[in-house]
């Protein structure tokens, strides 16, 4: 099956909400590319462009597309195929009352910094996948890493920057090439979205931001109807690690949100009690931190696959 090509220019929104209006139906099963912007729609091309506050209009996520066949309590599996870089910089950058050390008098708010994409190692005279970045003549290697991608929320409106248990701004590193996400689905739909991508990202984003760029994102949607495991949040299987993600106000809420939901897999898996589950939690894997500078902060329990496999 050819691949649609889903573009921010087709349509982006800013905010995940219970009413979406999709720019494109996909069939169960159907492959995707799509587009995305960098996060702060090419406001940042230079050392001297700052961010003196957090826009209004910020993550702007392609889409809503909507997947035939999905209905609220079902999921909707998002297989990451390939994520490639789509220009020739990213931005780092840090803003007035944004990030980890926002108190902090020996750094600087607004600073920018562009990292320039190595092209040659990019895939010769195209940008792509793979390559490295510079900061301050410093090479990084290129990971790309989708900030956020959720669904139509049950409720309330929620802004592309906030995480949330519809997804969201995760900005986590799971979230890449070779991945396969699963998201409840709360409304018909689901009104998959996504957008504010790096080029490369470290757990915790502490500034505020990774090497913000534009991509283009290879993925395949699949519905799974009536899952003999009902999900709350999302969840991550890397082909190593099944990892359950979580969002709240603080990190210990977080954490164990994203355990709760562990038990609930490990508990099917393997035929334990809840007590049970608990306690193998408290042996394999362990709890991972993605960022802890958006709204609200996100953290993911993960357990080696060959201690869990997913029940879809």
């Amino acid at each position: 099956m050819p691949r649609q090509v889903v573009s921010h220019r087709d349509g982006h929104v800013y905010e995940f909400g219970p009413e979406m209006d999709p720019v494109y139906e996909a069939a169960d099963g159907e492959p995707l590319t799509i587009e995305t912007r960098d996060s702060l729609n090419g406001a940042i091309q230079s050392d001297d462009d700052l961010l003196d506050a957090i826009p209004d209009e910020v993550n702007a996520a392609t889409g809503p597309i909507a997947v035939a066949g999905a209905s609220p309590g079902d999921l909707l599996a998002v297989e990451i195929e390939d994520v490639r870089v789509a220009e020739d910089r990213g931005r780092v950058l840090t803003a007035p009352g944004f990030g980890l050390r926002q108190d902090d008098p020996e750094i600087d708010r607004p600073a920018t910094r562009i990292t320039e994409v190595d092209r040659d190692d990019a895939g010769g005279s195209e940008i792509g996948g793979g390559g490295r970045i510079d900061f301050e003549g410093i090479d990084v290697p290129i990971e790309p890493v989708i900030g956020t991608i959720g669904v139509a929320t049950g409720g309330e409106t929620v802004s592309t920057l906030t995480p949330d248990d519809h997804g969201g701004n995760l900005d986590t590193t799971d979230v890449t090439g070779g991945t396969t996400v699963y998201f409840p689905t709360f409304q018909e739909g689901p009104m998959l979205a996504m957008g504010d991508a790096k080029a490369a990202m470290a757990d915790g984003k502490m500034c505020g931001t990774g090497a913000e760029i534009a991509t283009e994102v290879d993925v395949t949607v699949s519905v799974i109807a009536d899952p003999v495991v009902p999900l709350s949040r999302a969840v991550v299987d890397t082909g190593d690690a099944v990892k359950t993600l979580a969002s709240a106000e603080t990190l210990e809420a977080a954490v164990e949100l994203a355990n709760g939901d562990m038990l609930d897999l490990l508990a099917y898996n393997h035929g334990f009690s809840h007590t049970e589950a608990y306690l193998f939690s408290s042996l394999v894997g362990g709890l991972e931190v993605s960022q802890v500078v958006d709204p609200q902060v996100t953290a993911r329990n993960a357990v080696p696959s060959e201690y869990l496999s997913l029940p879809f």
